[in-house]
Order: structure tokens, then C-alpha cells, then sequence
């Protein structure tokens, strides 16, 4: 292959790599979306927390159960545990366990790819950077100097791919670092409720076994 080729093809993939660009900045802002509804729906009632302690204290399990029902992380977990209760604690602690990591997995779907873009998109842009600047160098020893305008307006369209690489990664990271954070609080604030859970249903079973 000679020189010219490749330089031609330098400039072919600087091109290539900037509407590979474009295209994930489009698969990034529907995923960012689509998690932003899942999220927004799947949000726990700020009086969860009240409304199972008194559950618990009224009701007992079933009475958590018919509070815990909704599609939040937290009230799948707490039903889950409720409905378990009476296999006793410790099956009801491994299932409310289970249920979490099934959650956690149906709520951390597709943030890879996000943490994927923040790390790389850069790297992509620098590289079609790289491919242009190549293409443009080639072009100003083939003209000898006699086309610098076009050399350097060469170079400019290929400084795009890197501006276009950071801002792929920037929302990418900002949003993978957000909803990371939304999944941690909430398995969090799960286990919290779990534990109550598995305190009230724990305290009939040592009573009967002190009598």
C-alpha cells in the first residue's frame, strides 16, 4: 500500500470516526433518558419508612406486604421479605437479599455502556484528531506550502473529533456517575427497611424459644 493510500485513508477514517461519535452521542442521550423514567418511576414514597414501621407494628407481615406494594427497589425487597416471613427470618433475609441483586441488575442496566463512553469517547475523538492531523500534514507537503489556508482549516475540522469525544464523555460520565449513586442510596436505604423487617419478624421466634 503506498503512502497516498494510507494518507487517503487517514482521511476517510477521521471522518468515519467523527460520525461514529455523533451516532453514540445519540445512543447516550436515549440511554441517560430511558433510565431518568425508570428511575423517576421506580422512586420509594418518602414515608415508606414510616408507613412499614407502623405496618409492622399494627399488622405484622402481611400488613408490610400491602405497604410495600409499588415498583420501587425498596418496596420490592421489604414484599418480598413480608411474603417470606412465615418460612422464618433467615429464609426471608436470603430472599430479601436475592430480590436486591435482581433489582439492583434491572436498575444498573445499561450504565456499563455509560461508563464505557465517559472512559473512551476521548480516546475515539483524539484518535480521529490524530487521523486528520495526518491527512492535513500530507496535504502541506504535497502543496509546499502554497495551500497553508487549507492545510490549517484541514487541521481545524480534524480538532473537532477530540471537542466532539469530550463532549460525548462529560454527560456520559456526569450520568453514570449520578445514577450509580441513585442505585447505591437506594440498596441502602433497602437493607435498612430489610433489617427492621427482619428485627420484628426475629423477636416472636427468641420470645417463643425463651418460654
Amino acid at each position: 500500500m503506498s503512502m497516498t493510500a494510507v494518507v487517503d485513508l487517514a482521511g476517510t477514517g477521521a471522518t468515519w470516526v467523527l460520525y461514529f461519535l455523533i451516532a453514540l452521542s445519540s445512543v447516550q442521550l436515549a440511554i441517560i433518558l430511558e433510565r431518568a423514567v425508570v428511575y423517576r418511576r421506580a422512586r420509594a414514597p418518602r414515608t415508606l419508612r414510616r408507613d412499614l414501621r407502623i405496618a409492622l407494628e399494627r399488622g405484622g407481615s402481611k400488613a408490610a406486604a400491602q405497604v410495600a406494594a409499588g415498583p420501587s427497589l425498596e418496596a420490592r425487597v421489604i414484599a418480598s421479605g413480608a411474603a417470606s416471613a412465615e418460612r422464618g427470618p433467615e429464609a426471608a433475609q436470603e430472599i430479601m437479599r436475592s430480590t436486591l441483586v435482581e433489582e439492583k441488575l434491572r436498575l444498573e442496566r445499561g450504565l456499563a455502556l455509560l461508563g464505557t463512553l465517559g472512559n473512551n469517547a476521548p480516546f475515539l475523538g483524539l484518535f480521529g484528531t490524530v487521523l486528520g492531523v495526518i491527512h492535513a500534514t500530507a496535504d502541506l507537503s504535497t502543496t509546499a506550502g502554497h495551500a497553508g489556508g487549507q492545510v490549517m482549516a484541514g487541521i481545524s475540522e480534524a480538532l473537532v473529533s477530540t471537542a466532539v469525544g469530550l463532549l460525548v464523555a462529560l454527560p456520559a460520565v456526569a450520568a453514570y456517575n449520578y445514577f450509580t449513586r441513585v442505585v447505591k442510596t437506594r440498596a441502602l436505604a433497602a437493607e435498612a427497611l430489610g433489617g427492621e423487617l427482619i428485627a420484628r419478624l426475629v423477636a416472636p421466634v427468641a420470645t417463643r424459644k425463651a418460654a
